[in-house]
């Protein structure tokens, strides 16, 4: 009997939360609505993706056993 309470509180309480009127979909701005990931709005706004600098030639190399190449690169 008490699981069945618990239960029938725990629903109510799921009912409450997801379909409150605070779980409503927002409308966004124009300004933000318009790119659709992180990339466009970065592109938008003049950014631009540049290289990594090349390691200085007297950095030295890392300490400790090298690494093994990896098994499964990821390829874009």
């Amino acid at each position: 009997m008490i699981a069945l309470i618990v239960a029938g509180v725990t629903i109510a309480a799921m009912l409450i939360v997801d379909h409150g009127p605070w779980s409503r979909a927002k409308t966004q701005p124009a300004h933000v609505a318009m790119y659709a990931t992180t990339g466009e709005a970065a592109r938008a706004a003049g950014a631009a993706v540049l290289p990594t600098e090349p390691k200085s030639p007297v950095e030295p190399a890392r300490p400790g056993p090298k690494t093994s190449p990896t098994v499964n690169p990821v390829t874009p």
